[in-house]
């Protein structure tokens, strides 16, 4: 994939490794389109990267997807490269979960979101010379860490939809990449302790993403930094065992329960 010269849209691209994302594209020569659904963090994404558009939209509603396919298709019609990045990360103790309609929080942004932003704007991409889709999910779409046992099904979803994407569009123009971070230093991240940090290698967001763009542009359909490269490989040769070590904090928070 060539990677400058795009025109880029990122979705979560306000904080983490969207804006990471839009920060090292811009540099390297892209147009860049970063949404959110923050007003005052979109304002501090422009005033941080003052060549971005930043956009209002929320990749949780088909209507806004709508509203901002019409919208970049017209305004940008050069537009070639879709990154799904939006995503939430809750912990989630089902022995003291509250209403069903929060526990599908996740699923509507980190795996409805992608999926109709990939089929809303495909017929636009399939008609540039050169185009991509790119599917943020996670090196926990190979193994769950139990105490997000939402957040990590809708990562294998998104993992599994991406094979399958690729697949149908390999007779197109358009390139399918998977990008799957390892713990990475986001506020994702901010819910950990200590205790469940121990014994995990963070990477550092920007070394992150440098390795992902160094992905995509030598063509790596799924691109593994870091311990999540470990993850897949744990998950096909020892997948008990590697489930063991990531139940950690719920066996912790398990004890602090009363079932």
């Amino acid at each position: 994939m060539k990677i400058n010269g795009n025109t880029i849209l990122i979705t979560g691209g306000t904080s983490g490794i969207g804006f990471e994302f839009a920060r090292q594209l811009l540099a390297l020569g892209n147009t860049v389109i970063a949404t959110g659904r923050d007003e005052k963090k979109l304002a501090a994404l422009k005033a941080s990267l003052p060549e971005i558009h930043a956009l209002k939209s929320d990749a949780s509603e088909a209507g806004d997807i709508e509203a901002l396919c019409r919208k970049l298709v017209g305004e940008f019609p050069r537009l070639n490269v879709l990154i799904n990045n939006a995503g939430i990360m809750r912990t989630i103790n089902f022995h003291d979960a509250a209403g069903l309609e929060s526990l599908t929080q996740e699923i509507d942004v980190n795996l409805k979101g992608p999926i109709r932003l990939a089929m809303a704007f495909l017929p636009h991409l399939k008609k540039q010379d050169a185009a991509a889709i790119v599917n943020v999910t996670s090196g926990l779409a190979f193994v769950p860490l139990p105490t997000s046992p939402v957040y990590c099904a809708t990562k294998a979803g998104l993992h599994s939809f991406t094979l399958s994407l690729r697949v149908q569009l390999k007779n197109t123009r358009v390139k399918v990449f998977e990008v799957a971070p390892p713990a990475t230093e986001t506020e994702l991240l901010s819910g950990m302790s200590a205790a469940d940090r121990k014994g995990v290698q963070i990477m550092k967001v920007g070394d992150m993403v440098k390795a992902s763009i160094k992905g995509l542009e030598t063509d790596r359909l799924e691109i593994r930094p870091g311990q999540a490269n470990a993850l897949k490989l744990m998950s096909r040769v020892a997948p008990e065992f590697i489930l063991k070590q990531l139940s950690g904090p719920m066996d912790r928070l398990l004890a602090e329960t009363k079932n």
